[in-house]
């Protein structure tokens, strides 16, 4: 009787354990249909060389339709612009755009293709500009959370430097982080490409080796969060802010660089995209996923800074993550430059504690990786 009795138990529990099972295997199914895909994918080139005297030597000189067109080719589009002296600024559908006079800037998220689009850009700019030459390429982003959802060229870093090397033969390709965790990877260039036809590029007539030295300062600040405060992201709903500038307003995004010209989207039913702009040509740009079972935000700006400590952590209290991934690239010029050694000491407040920090020169610039997790976790 006892041997029946357990039997029944056992088997009372299986069925229990099943229908658990079957509820997980539902839910996991919900949360697939509807997953978005935070991490972006940020695209950065330059071109050159510079001539005061060529009134074409300005990207910005690339009509608007052509523009529409090339997003088109990264599987997104323009919904909203503004405009300083120095930059134009564009919140895409699926995150943003920047365009200065010598620097492009893409940055999407979701399956977008921004790779895509390069061959475009470059007939543009051989038709639009006097630039003669891509200066630099610069391709990061952080490992995708369901990577087997993009775009083949996208799947992997792998195929994605495949795509890169059959533009431009030599590159350097990194991955900071743990290959088994959080990471992060980055293509650059090795050298300068002269620009040819067709969106085509070649080798310069005169090899240059070396880095291009650019007298001014460029430095980018990214802050990438995950496991965020449901109760924070809970603003980046429709159903809990009416507009953008509520929920910009109620979070304290409009506080966390005072005198940033804010241009925001809320979108439908969730999802938040903000750029901002300084008259000295600097820009912000913020973009959360705000579904509890993938929640991600991401910060990024080229102020220039010798420490960017509380720049960081107003960003963190503000959102609340669970994780922090840091990075910090900045040139030789540039004071943010500084900010690297200081890394080594405590950055984040006390609840976080730091498990990765690890430093690369590339080309002419140094980056900086850090991870921060909240503990105890």
């Amino acid at each position: 009787m006892k041997d029946k009795q357990s039997r029944h138990s056992w088997h009372k529990l299986r069925r229990k354990q099943r229908g658990s099972q079957q509820e997980d295997l539902t839910s996991m199914k919900e949360v697939a249909e509807h997953f978005f895909e935070g991490v972006e994918k940020l695209l950065e080139v330059w071109v050159g060389p510079y001539d005061h005297r060529n009134q074409k030597s300005d990207l910005r000189n690339i009509p608007r339709e052509a523009l529409d067109e090339l997003m088109e080719d990264a599987k997104c589009e323009i919904i909203s612009t503004r405009s300083s002296s120095l930059v134009d600024a564009y919140v895409l559908s699926e995150s943003s755009m920047f365009i200065s006079r010598c620097r492009f800037i893409l940055k999407t998220c979701g399956t977008t293709t921004p790779l895509k689009c390069i061959p475009r850009l470059l007939g543009l700019v051989k038709q639009h500009t006097g630039f003669t030459q891509v200066e630099d390429i610069f391709y990061s982003r952080k490992n995708f959370r369901q990577p087997s959802l993009q775009d083949e060229t996208h799947r992997s870093f792998t195929a994605e430097v495949e795509a890169l090397e059959n533009m431009f033969p030599t590159g350097q390709a990194y991955c900071l982080g743990r290959l088994n965790g959080d990471c992060w990877y980055l293509f650059a260039l090795d050298r300068p490409y002269a620009l040819l036809g067709g969106g085509r590029v070649g080798p310069l007539a005169t090899p240059a080796l070396a880095a291009p030295h650019r007298h001014q300062p460029d430095q980018t600040l990214e802050v990438v969060m995950t496991d965020l405060e449901p109760e924070v992201m809970a603003l980046f709903h429709q159903s809990q802010c009416a507009t953008a500038a509520e929920a910009t307003k109620r979070s304290g995004i409009d506080q966390l660089l005072p005198g940033v010209r804010i241009d925001d989207v809320l979108f439908d039913p969730c999802g938040y995209s903000m750029n901002g702009l300084l008259d000295n040509g600097c820009y912000v740009t913020i973009h959360i996923t705000p579904e509890t079972e993938f929640s991600y935000v991401s910060f990024e700006t080229n102020i220039p800074q010798s420490c960017y400590k509380d720049v960081i952590n107003r960003v963190v209290d503000c959102f609340k993550p669970g994780k922090v991934l840091v990075t910090v690239f900045a040139n030789k010029s540039s004071e943010a430059n500084e900010f690297a050694r200081q890394l080594k000491l405590p950055t984040l407040r006390s609840e976080y504690r730091q498990r990765d920090l690890q430093y690369c020169s590339v080309r002419g610039y140094d980056l900086v990786y850090a991870l921060f997790e909240e503990w105890p976790s």
